[in-house]
């Protein structure tokens, strides 16, 4: 079992979203992450449950274009 912390750049590429999107998530919509000195940390089981949860949704529809709507 791989039971292992992730850094940012695992769970960016786990989750296939960039690293300042992982940034803006802890901060903004509540990302399960550990502080480790300087450096954020993740467990993958809290991160999908997240997830899954919802944590991650858009408040607001962002079409093709990238141009927000409602």
């Amino acid at each position: 079992m791989d039971d292992r912390w992730l850094s940012v750049d695992e769970i960016s590429e786990y989750l296939g979203v960039s690293k300042d999107t992982v940034y803006t998530w802890i901060s903004a919509k509540g990302m399960p992450a550990h502080r480790v000195g300087r450096l954020w940390k993740f467990k993958r089981d809290e991160v999908d449950g997240w997830v899954k949860s919802g944590g991650a949704a858009d408040r607001q529809h962002v079409d093709a274009g990238g141009k927000e709507g409602r």
